[in-house]
């Protein structure tokens, strides 16, 4: 593989201290948020205060890592200014890159920062050459993370067609929704997974003990799953949930709890002309970025020598421990 240029590793940062261990496991470049509606990963407990951030932009500059400012939610009308602000702060802090989901703030970021370099998020939900290079035009973006929705080669035909960088996940949450559309958990507490940036609000989720010593996992006043004694499950969420249907009864309609994990497609991905592979996981824990993080520092660089990395450390840390390569194979998968 010495003939391939190594693609950068973007992880994710829940937290500074988070950002600190992406950094010393290996991170090419860390990606993160402000506290607030600003970000897709709005949790309680979670992100950055100004301060926070201008202290961990200094840390990762310092051991030569980039971070990039993940302000990707969709504002809503008449609070635009909360937006901005976010923008304006991650310029005047140095950031490597903003990444950003809204076409207004697009346009903001454009015309306010025109030197602030501009990534498109996955919530943008573009995935064609045409919608790509639209963004490129009008907005100078200089790179574009792909939905989880294409196969190698179709990334390969738009990487030739576009004029930008392509970052593609690799690890953690499928997401196999539409990106940046998917309004189910609006639809059951009443906030918004786009807008809110909170999918499956910890303070909606319960656990109640059935009489059979499994788990009934709810999400406000609806059953999610059922959970047997011994049995693995991931965080409840509308979409990995378990249901009766005309066709089918106790069983996962939408997608089941299962982790991407595309290691092996890695060289593919690299010969597609993906420039950066990023990492799902801002809510995780420290342990979990230390070594997911780790592992695929150890896969690229493996890779990029020629050689054939050890992956199966990275099963364990998949959800339910199973795994799947997702729509970058083929579209067979549900």
């Amino acid at each position: 593989m010495s003939e391939f240029i190594k693609p950068e590793l973007v992880c994710p940062a829940g937290t500074p201290a988070s950002l600190r261990t992406a950094v010393d496991a290996g991170a090419d470049s860390v990606y993160c948020g402000f506290k607030g509606p600003t970000n897709a990963r709005n949790f309680p407990g979670l992100n950055f205060t100004k301060a926070e951030l201008s202290e961990s932009v200094k840390y990762a500059h310092d051991k030569d890592a980039m971070v990039l400012a993940a302000i990707n939610s969709f504002p809503t009308a008449g609070r635009t200014d909360i937006w901005k602000k976010s923008v304006d702060d991650a310029v005047e802090l140095g950031i490597d890159a903003v990444i950003i989901a809204d076409i207004g703030m697009a346009k903001y970021v454009a015309e306010t920062h025109p030197d602030q370099r501009l990534h498109l998020s996955v919530q943008a939900g573009a995935s064609s050459p045409e919608a790509i290079n639209f963004y490129v035009e009008r907005f100078n973006v200089k790179r574009v993370v792909l939905p989880r929705i294409l196969t190698v080669p179709e990334i390969k035909r738009v990487h030739d067609a576009i004029d930008c960088e392509i970052e593609a996940f690799v690890f953690g949450n499928i997401g196999m929704m539409a990106e940046g559309r998917c309004s189910l958990t609006n639809y059951v507490t009443g906030i918004s997974t786009n807008m809110d940036g909170v999918c499956s609000p910890a303070s909606h989720v319960d656990y109640e003990p059935d009489e059979e010593d499994g788990l009934t996992t709810r999400l406000g006043d609806f059953a999610i799953d059922c959970i047997s004694c011994g049995e693995t499950a991931g965080y409840p969420t509308i979409c990995k949930g378990r249901y009766d249907t005309a066709h089918k009864k106790n069983y996962y309609a939408f997608e089941e709890p299962i982790s991407l994990n595309l290691t092996r497609l890695l060289p593919d991905l690299m010969r597609a002309g993906v420039t950066a592979l990023k990492i799902e996981g801002r809510q995780r824990s420290r342990a979990y970025i230390r070594s997911v993080v780790s592992a695929f520092r150890d896969a690229v660089d493996a890779y990029a020598a020629g050689d054939e990395p050890d992956i199966t450390e990275l099963i364990a840390l998949t959800e339910g421990h199973k795994e799947t390569q997702g729509a970058f194979k083929s579209k067979s998968w549900r």
